[in-house]
C-alpha cells in the first residue's frame, strides 16, 4: 500500500512540473506595433522552452530579446490556432543584450498558438541565466 502511494505521489509531483514548466501569456492589445507576447529564464539543464499565447494573438512577425547572458538560438517551431505549424532554423548565438533577426511567419498576420524555442546556453563567467523575450508585431493589415 506505502509503495502505491509514494509511486502515485511522484507521478502527480512529476505531471505538475511537466505542466507547470509551460508558460502561457495572454495579450490584451490589438493595437498596431511591436508587442511582448512572453518571456522566460533560460537555465543550463533545459534546451528547449514553450510559449503559449492566447487572447489577442494575431502577429506577422516576431523577434527575440535577449539580456543578462548570451544564448545560441537553434530554432523554432510556432504553432498556429489553424492547426498548421511553421519550423525555422535560425542557428545564431545572440549576445547579451542583444536580439535575433526579425522572422516573417506564414501567411501574413496569423493567429499563433504557441512557440516552442531550442537553444543552447553559452558558457558564461558567472553561469548567469539569460532572460528571453519574445515580441511580435501586429499589423492589423487582415482584420476585418
Amino acid at each position: 500500500m506505502n509503495k502505491v502511494i509514494l509511486i502515485l505521489t511522484l507521478a502527480i509531483t512529476s505531471s505538475f512540473g511537466i505542466a507547470s514548466a509551460q508558460k502561457a501569456e495572454i495579450i490584451t492589445s490589438d493595437k498596431t506595433g511591436w508587442h511582448k507576447i512572453g518571456e522566460t529564464t533560460v537555465d543550463f539543464q533545459k534546451e528547449s522552452d514553450e510559449i503559449s499565447i492566447m487572447g489577442a494573438d494575431r502577429f506577422a512577425k516576431i523577434q527575440f530579446k535577449i539580456t543578462e547572458a548570451p544564448i545560441d538560438l537553434i530554432s523554432l517551431n510556432i504553432f498556429y490556432e489553424s492547426g498548421d505549424n511553421q519550423n525555422i532554423k535560425v542557428n545564431t548565438p545572440i549576445k547579451a543584450p542583444g536580439e535575433s533577426r526579425i522572422i516573417d511567419l506564414n501567411g501574413g498576420e496569423r493567429s499563433l498558438k504557441k512557440i516552442v524555442f531550442e537553444y543552447k546556453t553559452l558558457p558564461n563567467r558567472k553561469d548567469v541565466k539569460a532572460k528571453v523575450e519574445i515580441w511580435g508585431l501586429k499589423t492589423n493589415t487582415d482584420m476585418k
